[in-house]
């Protein structure tokens, strides 16, 4: 069957309808107050765009994988919420964090609206493939707490692997965007092994998007990164960069140093020991991994454009 793709801005206009008719409750309006306010700062809108890029390629009409995709976008933003108060972030895309324009609590409770909003969007899938993804959506909901914890577990460790460390931000980060795909996969009545393509291309593109995220912190703009430059290094975050650098040669003493002294100074230790090289050379890697397994749809290059496109921007965004 010859299916008509569609393009970023049609399904970026689909998105905005779906967050546009989400019916919020209205017995205390307040506690959505928050969730409005995170919603309409934007972000990427990746997760949900993930979904409807692959139903399209099964199906043309992609209407039923809309809500669903909205309530993927709902969980994300749920886990970014309790992240930014966990990691006391001050900032997010360009505006003050939920915690910090209200409280803690405000942020929390919100938070535990968004994951319920969440559940009800997501459950609005097809009948057909209901079972599916909600099994799916509650592995990869563990998953990202699972994450969460062994990302806490690490500020208190000097002896993370590499290795733990790709394990934690493919918990915490790449599985959601594997379950986007395959979410939209089985919307659009993919077979098991295509939706699992999409899935494992998703889990890759995930961790390249993570590690870029960790050289973003210490190169990026901050005007289109969204977060302050130097906020993993100011609150000594274990990170791929600080991971391999320490294992070449131990961090500067930075105690005396102002915070800026301190970040440029880290930065400069990265360079050095050669673990900002490495970084680049790992987001490559799963990149291209990412794209090997793409090309095992066996689809032409017309109908995996969209999702070639976005991999390529995420993998070279703003520095």
């Amino acid at each position: 069957m010859n299916i008509s793709m569609l393009t970023q801005d049609q399904l970026t206009s689909l998105i905005q309808k779906g967050l546009d008719g989400i019916v919020y409750p209205g017995t205390a309006p307040r506690l959505c107050d928050p969730v409005r306010y995170t919603l309409e700062t934007g972000g990427k809108r990746l997760r949900p765009m993930l979904v409807l890029m692959a139903a399209n390629l099964f199906k043309e009409d992609v209407s039923a994988a809309i809500t669903p995709a909205i309530g993927l976008e709902m969980y994300h933003n749920c886990t970014l919420l309790h992240d930014d108060v966990m990691d006391r972030a001050s900032d997010r895309r360009g505006r003050p964090t939920v915690h910090v324009k209200w409280n803690d609590s405000v942020a929390i409770l919100s938070g535990d609206a968004m994951q319920t909003l969440a559940y009800q969007l997501i459950t609005t899938a097809p009948d057909y493939c209901l079972r599916s993804v909600l099994s799916l959506f509650n592995t990869t909901n563990m998953e990202v707490w699972e994450g969460q914890q062994l990302d806490m577990e690490f500020e208190t460790r000097n002896d993370v692997s590499e290795e733990e460390y790709i394990e934690m931000i493919r918990l915490k980060t790449s599985v959601l965007l594997g379950c986007a795909l395959k979410l939209g996969a089985l919307v659009g009545e993919a077979t098991e092994q295509q939706a699992q393509i999409l899935y494992d291309f998703g889990q890759n593109i995930g961790l390249a998007f993570q590690l870029q995220d960790d050289w973003l912190d210490c190169w990026g703009d901050p005007k289109t990164f969204g977060k302050r430059i130097g906020g993993d290094i100011l609150c000594n975050k274990k990170t791929f960069l600080r991971i391999t650098a320490e294992k070449a040669a131990p961090l500067p003493d930075t105690s005396a140093m102002t915070d800026e002294e301190k970040i440029e100074a880290i930065k400069d230790h990265y360079v050095k020991t050669g673990a900002e090289k490495l970084c680049r050379e790992a987001i490559a890697k799963y990149h291209s991994i990412g794209m090997d397994c793409l090309s095992r749809l066996n689809m032409s290059d017309d109908k995996l454009a969209l999702l070639k496109s976005l991999a390529s921007k995420l993998e070279n965004r703003n520095k």
